[in-house]
């Protein structure tokens, strides 16, 4: 715009810059509430690169804004005549739930500013993606541009939400007075609220598998779980969940639990609950989680139920530790690990999806030395990054929903989940950040040492069971799957819908679908196209392929620890409850 014109988009790139800052501080104070300070600043340096680069070759810049111009004029044709248009301009696209209201159709002045807003958006959107960017640059602008689209949405606002209006008419005001409440609250946590948290309470309606606490250190609590069959399969399963999440999103709720399935297909099982840590963890590393983390409790689990080997599942950032550890192992020539199964892990990160928009060396040397400053990564940081990455859905609807409805989320046990944060110690973090996202190290052999011991995947021959999601974003799958070039023996499955959705996909519910089977060494598309789809749940394939590596049956434990470690508390234990947000 121009000080002399309010309604003209000029097409000059610096003052079309101007322009976008100036709207950023219309929501600012709002997207401050979600942590969204940095990729504001983010957004405006990305776009500031773009106008640069666009006084160079300004052709397309002007046919852009033009059109843009042309598109919003006859918007308000429209409007003047008072009627909505038949065949609407700019439409949100398929899945796009925020405009279902009738009114953002019905009525004009709603369907203009919806329009609007599209045509903004779109053009914003459009000439991101044919920015001629690095590589990197390009997806560090698109995403950006894509958050502030989200954020500026008439939806986001009371004024502009007929949804909002309606509702503070017919409750004369309340539900503006709860909203304001709502906010309140919220900015005392901290973090956004997604679900009902009064509704749930660890070992009351979440985490209830019966089990016990049979050891402890400083860095983890180990889980046996009550069999729930009269026999078990001689090798016990052990579980290594993320570090960065709480465990109990494998055992929420009976009948979605991933411990209880395994439990009931024969299975004696053991889990890691990670602590907590604050900031006196500080100098915990990878090393002691990998060490005294992982490798202990495989000790541990051996001794506890007399097998000399046993079999392992992990998750995320859980698998990254499980290869991390079995490396180890490998250069040490211990077997302890007769099959390992891997749950949306990345091992090769030199394709880490969108999360990479966080990943440069100016990012992180900016969060290493607040990390370091505070002596942790808090768990509330960690989640908004995540939730930024689909924002629209895990930010914005709850604060319409919340803040200018009042309304109180519905119980949601993921959510609750969600938001349940777990810290990470700088040393661990900055370790983590540094030699896998930003060098790749773990796929390049013996670049680590770990424990003492070279690190080299290839080393590995344990059997394997890769499971990855389709729509991960936080562990793509084309990422996932380059880690299969490393091992000799490994059964690659591809489940539907996301990172955690995907896993926690309970086989009594059969719904979506997996594929398996795919031609391995052409690549992730190849395997694709010539895999086999089943529908349902994957858990009943994999069940299939750990009971071949399971040994024979024998009778179930009958009860909890040895004398050399004894019961120390019941399931789900004290360090899954430590809240430090």
């Amino acid at each position: 715009m121009t000080d002399k014109d309010e309604n003209t988009l000029s097409t000059d790139p610096q003052e079309f810059i101007n322009y976008v800052n100036r709207e950023t501080g219309k929501v600012l104070e709002m997207f401050s509430a979600t942590g969204g300070d940095d990729i504001l600043r983010q957004f405006t340096q990305s776009w500031t690169e773009l106008a640069t680069r666009s006084l160079e070759d300004p052709t397309v810049w002007i046919r852009a804004i033009a059109d843009y111009q042309q598109a919003q004029f006859n918007l308000w044709r429209n409007l003047l005549s008072g009627k909505t248009s038949e065949e609407p301009i700019a439409e949100p696209s398929p899945g796009d739930r925020r405009f279902k209201a009738e009114e953002w159709s019905k009525n004009p002045v709603f369907d203009y500013i919806k329009q609007s807003y599209l045509l903004t958006s779109q053009m914003l959107t459009e000439m991101a993606h044919n920015a001629k960017l690095s590589p990197a640059e390009q997806q560090k602008l698109e995403f950006y541009t894509r958050q502030y689209v989200d954020a500026l949405s008439p939806t986001n606002f009371a004024l502009t939400n007929p949804e909002v209006l309606q509702q503070a008419l017919e409750t004369k005001g309340a539900s503006l007075v709860e909203g304001l409440k709502n906010l309140l609250s919220d900015i005392d946590k901290g973090r956004i609220s997604m679900t009902d948290e009064s509704a749930f309470e660890l070992g009351t309606n979440l985490a209830t598998t019966e089990g016990a606490v049979v050891f402890q250190n400083h860095i983890f609590q180990l889980i046996h779980y009550k069999p729930l069959t009269e026999q078990t399969f001689e090798r016990p399963t052990l579980i290594v969940p993320p570090s960065i999440n709480k465990y109990y999103i494998l055992d929420l709720q009976p009948d979605n639990s991933f411990v209880r399935y395994a439990l009931e297909q024969g299975q004696d099982v053991y889990l890691i609950s990670w602590n907590n840590p604050s900031s006196e963890e500080r100098d915990l590393s990878w090393d002691d989680y990998v060490g005294d983390g992982v490798i202990k409790a495989i000790e541990i689990t051996k001794r506890i139920s007399g097998q000399d080997r046993l079999n392992a599942v992990s998750w995320c950032v859980g698998g990254t530790l499980m290869a991390s550890a079995l490396a180890v192992l490998a250069n040490r020539k211990d077997n302890s690990v007769s099959s390992c199964t891997f749950l949306t892990t990345l091992l090769d990160f030199s394709d880490p999806g969108d999360l990479c928009v966080y990943i440069d060396q100016h990012q992180v040397k900016h969060l290493e030395s607040k990390v370091n400053n505070e002596g942790i990564l808090h768990g509330r940081e960690l989640a908004t990054s995540f939730n930024m990455l689909r924002s629209n859905d895990l930010i914005w609807s709850y604060v319409v929903n919340n803040y200018l409805k009042g309304q109180t989320p519905p119980p949601f046990d993921i959510l609750y989940w969600n938001s349940d944060p777990t810290n990470l110690p700088a040393e661990f973090y900055t370790y983590y950040i540094n030699r896998m996202y930003l060098e790749n190290k773990l796929v390049q052999p013996d670049a680590l040492t770990m424990c003492g011991e070279p690190i080299d995947l290839r080393r590995i021959k344990t059997p394997c069971y890769f499971l990855s999601t389709m729509e991960d974003h936080i562990a793509p799958w084309k990422g996932t799957f380059k880690a299969l070039d490393l091992f000799a023996n490994v059964e690659f499955v591809l489940g539907a819908s996301g990172h955690v959705a995907g896993v926690i996909n309970p086989a009594k519910k059969n719904r979506r679908n997996y594929w398996i089977k795919g031609e391995m060494g052409k690549g992730p598309e190849a395997w694709l196209e010539s895999a086999e789809r089943h529908e349902g749940s994957w858990w009943g394939h994999w069940s299939d392929w750990l009971r071949r590596r399971a040994g024979k049956k024998v009778d179930a434990p009958s009860e909890y620890g040895t004398q050399e470690f004894p019961v120390l508390e019941a399931a789900p234990g004290s360090y899954v409850r430590k809240r430090l947000d």
